[in-house]
Order: C-alpha cells, then sequence, then structure tokens
C-alpha cells in the first residue's frame, strides 16, 4: 500500500535526498527506512510549509506535471509596497527574467502592511543579515498568492519584477490539501487517501481531494508525527 506524509518543512533544509552542506526533507524521514520516498515537487532551501512525501510515483506525477495546473496558495512576507496596481500586474501576468512569455494569471491578497523595525528581530538569522541595512521604516507588504504553475523560484521572481523582495514564504495547500495547522515545523504525519485500494499502473490516483488527515479518514490507523532535528 502506498504512503503518503504532510511535511511541514522548516527553514534551512533543502528538498533533496542528500546534500554536502545543508540538513535535506528526506533526513526527517530516515527512521521510516523506507527507500522508496521522495518529495512531492520542491520548496527552495528558505521556503517552508507543505511539503508532501509519498513513495507513490503516480501520485507524485498527478500533482507535479505541468499539464496538471494544480494551484499552490502560500503566505508571503515582503521587502516593499504592494500597491493595488502592482497586485493588478502581477495577477495577469509578468515576464521573469530569462522568460519570453508572461506567467499565468494568479490571485494575489494582500493581508496587512508594517515597517522593517516592527518585523526584523522575529525572522531567521541569515534573513535579518541580507536585509538589516534597509531603513527602519522600509514597508512591509504581507499577503497570500496562489499560482498554479511551478517555475523555479517563481513566487520571488515574480515579486522582484515588480522591485519587492521576498523575505518569508510559506506554502499553504497543494489544490484541496491544507497544511495542519498543528504541525510545527519539521513535524509531519501521515495522511490517507479515502479509498485506500492499490493504485495499478494507467489507473487515475485521483485528486488532492482524496487525500485527507481527518480524524474520521484516520480512525484506526496511525498517525505519526516527529519533533524537529536537533
Amino acid at each position: 500500500m502506498p504512503h503518503y506524509y504532510m511535511f511541514h518543512k522548516p527553514f534551512g533544509c533543502v528538498t533533496a535526498r542528500r546534500d554536502d552542506r545543508y540538513p535535506t526533507v528526506m533526513d526527517y524521514f530516515k527512521e521510516l527506512h523506507n527507500d522508496r520516498l521522495s518529495p512531492v515537487g520542491r520548496l527552495d532551501r528558505e521556503t517552508t510549509g507543505l511539503l508532501l512525501i509519498t513513495d507513490d510515483g503516480i501520485f507524485n506525477q498527478k500533482l507535479t506535471h505541468p499539464s496538471y495546473h494544480k494551484e499552490k496558495t502560500y503566505e508571503f512576507t515582503l521587502l516593499g509596497d504592494l500597491t493595488p496596481e502592482l497586485v493588478h500586474k502581477l495577477e495577469t501576468g509578468v515576464i521573469l527574467k530569462g522568460a519570453d512569455t508572461l506567467t499565468a494569471p494568479a490571485k494575489i491578497t494582500v493581508t496587512g502592511h508594517a515597517v522593517m523595525s516592527d518585523i526584523l528581530s522575529t525572522l531567521p538569522e541569515e534573513i535579518q543579515k541580507d536585509i538589516h541595512k534597509n531603513r527602519p521604516d522600509h514597508p512591509i507588504t504581507y499577503g497570500i498568492i496562489t499560482i498554479s504553475e511551478g517555475k523555479k523560484r517563481q513566487i520571488r521572481r515574480m515579486m522582484k519584477s515588480v522591485h519587492c523582495c521576498v523575505i518569508e514564504l510559506k506554502r499553504i495547500s497543494i489544490g484541496d490539501i491544507v497544511l495542519d495547522k498543528a504541525l510545527c515545523p519539521g513535524e509531519w504525519k501521515e495522511i490517507y487517501p479515502h479509498n485506500p485500494v492499490p493504485y495499478v499502473s494507467g489507473s487515475d490516483p485521483g485528486s488532492p481531494a482524496d487525500i485527507c488527515g481527518c480524524p474520521s479518514c484516520r480512525k484506526g490507523l496511525p498517525t505519526y508525527q516527529i519533533r524537529p532535528l536537533s
């Protein structure tokens, strides 16, 4: 039977099986002794939040192949003022550096504003070092963005195209799969399809809505959680 895990990726680890410089997301799953597990897509080292881990290759492809256009939603914190005009520009598509076509339509909601001095001490030390030379009253914008593409560092590049800098980025959902707020960074739990019939070659593994971690679907099944690596 395939296995599916919801992982709250912490800041600073890379989406890889092994790395010479940084801890990897798979380090958190070593005690399962399942070499077939792999991440569903990727998050860059600085991005936190929802990452799925599975040994079901068909399911993995269903969520990551560009032809399926799975929506992914992120919370962001920007260094800069994301005005309504800039939001409209991003939502309708921008040309990224090195690309020759517009990004696909996006959905953006600005949820708040602050200044850099309000949040600097709450950021990871690495990010503090990168931005501390900006003036204390530099504007900060909070928001939520949903995209259906998966270009490398896409949201960071989109924001850079309108002269804003992403300083925090957290994925909160992939399609209908929503990060469990009870999971702390570095924790994971096993989640289950509604119909746990093994997939066969050529079958349709279903939509993300088929994955559920609710108590009724987990009844009688274990939920595993691991604290962050020390």
